[in-house]
């Protein structure tokens, strides 16, 4: 097995040949949220200078969430920041990953969240609880906002055998959503509502009271939501400047979403697999877009329907 120093000198070498790779006739993705290539500049900085650049990241100041500033004042709270900046940079597999699919997903999210009146840096939480992927923890949490069965129940999802809707997208944004809004109703900041989202509303209100302190950046709490917030802040600080942090993406790298059609279905289907094949496509491919049926048949219930995605 390679020792420690050698891994790191490995993953170095990963990192920075990504800087030095020749010409293409593809051009890094370029909108107002991605670090422009500056065309007048004469010659590259060489990979030494890059490779300080990334050694010696800065905390952007000012910086905030939500529109709610971070205190970046308080030094405990730079380094808190800076940590995962450098995770989230140096982890490089991971962070590519979550970048190409924020790329399919979070377009969805903001419009969600517009539509429900919620700040648009929530669309980064779904990427630090779940990678945007239908994980499901020890605890039972799933789905993209990994939402606890009882949660979920509470804030209108279905959850049976075979449904569940904490695997849907958008009706699990929703659901988000509406925890989200309460939670800054009773907390008075997003800041809080977002570190409820780990801890709980509840947990989050004892720590204030407990601490006698008025927000998040001052309370010393358990190691998982004392990252959480700062979790956030990186993943959205390195999405909007990937070049900045390493990761020159291409526009054809990034994963993009599939063209689809909805099917209204208002009554029960017996056999999925022949429902899929009846439209074309294969059990897999249905299961893919709609990954909220668990089962290989749908009850419908008298009164109700389901929208059904299948390719166009």
């Amino acid at each position: 097995m390679l020792n420690q120093s050698a891994i790191y000198s490995i993953t170095l070498c990963c990192l920075f040949l990504t800087f030095s790779c020749g010409k293409t006739t593809e051009q890094p993705i370029k909108n107002k949220a991605v670090a422009q290539v500056n065309q007048t500049t004469p010659t590259s900085p060489s990979l030494e200078e890059k490779q300080k650049v990334l050694m010696n990241l800065k905390v952007p100041q000012p910086y905030s969430f939500c529109d709610e500033p971070v205190n970046l004042k308080d030094i405990d709270v730079q380094e808190r920041f800076e940590r995962e900046l450098y995770v989230n940079t140096f982890w490089h597999s991971n962070t590519i990953l979550l970048l190409k699919r924020a790329h399919r997903w979070l377009p969805v999210i903001a419009e969600i969240l517009k539509e429900e009146d919620v700040p648009e840096d929530f669309k980064f939480l779904p990427l630090i609880e779940s990678g945007l992927t239908n994980v499901t923890s020890p605890a039972g949490a799933s789905g993209y906002w990994q939402f606890l069965k009882s949660t979920a129940k509470d804030y209108g999802l279905t959850v049976n055998k075979e449904v569940d809707e904490r695997y849907h997208v958008q009706k699990a944004t929703r659901a988000a959503c509406h925890y989200l809004k309460k939670a800054k109703e009773r907390l008075g900041s997003w800041t809080l509502a977002a570190a409820a989202y780990n801890r709980g509303v509840t947990g989050i209100e004892r720590a204030l009271e407990d601490q006698q302190a008025e927000n998040y950046y001052d309370l010393l709490l358990n190691e998982e939501t004392s990252r959480y917030v700062f979790r956030i802040l990186a993943i959205k600080e390195i999405y909007r400047n990937p070049q900045k942090y390493g990761f020159p993406l291409y526009n054809s790298s990034y994963y993009t979403m599939e063209d689809l059609k909805y099917q209204s279905v208002s009554e029960s289907v017996g056999n999925l697999a022949s429902f899929a094949k009846s439209h074309g496509i294969s059990y897999k491919l249905l299961k893919r877009y709609n990954p909220w049926l668990r089962k290989n048949k749908l009850t419908v219930n008298k009164g109700t329907s389901y929208l059904i995605a299948l390719p166009k």
